[in-house]
């Protein structure tokens, strides 16, 4: 059962105000070293970015993490949401702290659409079944120009609307306000639904639908409410980016947002509540930090995931907490020789990655890739870096699995 219905610990306090402080400090700092007083416009449009990951891996979880469901095709109540609402603000201007709700309810829409084709489905029939309406629905976006817009998607004015209290939402910081609010308190809808009755009966749903049927459930049912809720949620998201870019693209229903939302989540982990907001923030390094340096970082994006799946299955969340058990049990002298050697391995064997793709990258780019100073090291030398840190990060990887062998007996003999 999802940690999230244990009782509430100092952690999960101190979760939501590190989620607090991230969407509010580096704004405010910014703005505190600005000539101008105004915080830095990457900065606002990366935490932005962040904030409508964080609530759409959350919905995705609602799925995923609470009912079992593995959807390849989450995109499309976020995008049609987005789109809906984009329509909706153009036809009557309506206020734009109100949008994400029309979002949702759209989205809720889709997810029921959707239920009722899939919902009597588990497993890797529910996938393919989500995966074939997925590309329907970015099949009809291109051939519904009217409705989807084409290639330009729909565009807004979030500051058409009416003024509130002197807010037009116009200026970017203004924008970013409205959506880490929203941010905010999808999460905490989340949250709360997430220790309802309802989604333990969707964990029982998940763990032995046989069973839960025997109760007197109906895993139908629950399925497709899980559904509704997941996809007013994604909606909410899609409606969020919208008022942070001023438009609704067509590819926003596409598989590419799928499988994003499906490797934030996992590689976070959903087994923790949190677990998919610290995934959301891993795809937003890679797709904005990353990415503004290297054209490579989707193969970055695919190796950490399959990285994170082979040797943290439960995810970094989960990894985490089960480095703190271990601190707990064997003590901070025991843990470093393991944990020092562990994170020499990784940097190693990262380093020496990085080197070998950007150097790979270089030679196919030349002087329009970002690592094109790397040509000019020898070529010699750059092989002889490369080999060295991987036999470094190999002999570590050795060492660390010794020391963590090493823990394990010590604990089997007290036991």
């Amino acid at each position: 059962m999802s940690s999230a219905h244990s009782s509430i610990k100092p952690r999960t306090y101190a979760s939501w105000f590190a989620l607090v402080a991230l969407l509010a400090v580096p704004p405010l700092v910014s703005a505190w070293l600005s000539p101008a007083g105004v915080p830095q416009g990457w900065l606002l449009a990366a935490l932005a970015q962040a904030a409508t990951m964080i609530v759409f891996a959350l919905s995705y979880n609602l799925l995923l993490g609470e009912t079992g469901l593995l959807s390849f095709g989450h995109a499309a109540p976020a995008g049609l949401g987005a789109l809906a609402a984009a329509q909706v603000f153009n036809a009557t201007a309506m206020p734009l702290p109100l949008l994400p709700c029309v979002g949702g309810l759209a989205g809720a829409a889709v997810g029921a659409l959707t239920a009722l084709v899939a919902a009597r489905r588990a497993g890797t029939a529910f996938a393919m079944i989500t995966l074939g309406l997925g590309e329907l629905v970015a099949a009809a976006a291109w051939a519904l120009p009217d409705w989807f817009g084409g290639e330009a998607g729909v565009a807004i004015d979030r500051a058409s609307g009416p003024a509130i209290a002197g807010w037009t939402f116009g200026p970017q910081r203004e924008a970013y306000c409205l959506i880490a609010l929203w941010c905010l308190a999808a999460s905490m809808a989340i949250y709360v639904l997430t220790r309802t009755p309802y989604v333990r009966l969707a964990n029982a749903v998940r763990d032995n639908p046989v069973r839960a049927a025997a109760l007197g459930a109906k895993p139908a049912r629950v399925r497709a409410t899980m559904m509704v809720l997941g996809s007013a949620f994604a909606g909410v998201a899609g409606t969020l980016a919208l008022i942070n870019v001023e438009l609704a693209a067509s590819e926003s229903v596409g598989m590419t947002r799928s499988a994003g939302v499906l490797i934030a989540t996992v590689t976070g982990g959903t087994g923790s509540f949190f677990g998919p907001v610290l995934g959301a923030l891993v795809w937003v390094m890679f797709s904005v930090g990353v990415a503004s340096v290297s054209r490579a970082w989707m193969l970055y994006v695919g190796l950490f995931f399959i990285a994170v799946v082979l040797g943290a299955p439960e995810g970094l969340a989960g990894f985490a907490a089960r480095q703190r058990r271990a601190l707990a049990r064997h003590g901070w002298r025991r843990c470093r020789a393991y944990w020092t050697m562990a994170a020499l391995a990784a940097g190693s064997g990262t380093l020496a990655l990085v080197l070998a793709v950007q150097w790979a990258y270089a030679q196919r780019f030349g002087d329009d890739d970002a690592s094109a100073w790397l040509i000019a090291l020898s070529p010699r030398w750059l092989v002889s870096m490369i080999v060295a840190l991987s036999l470094a990060a190999a002999w570590l990887t050795r060492h660390a699995r010794q020391a963590a062998a090493a823990l394990d007996d010590a604990r089997r003999d007290r036991i």
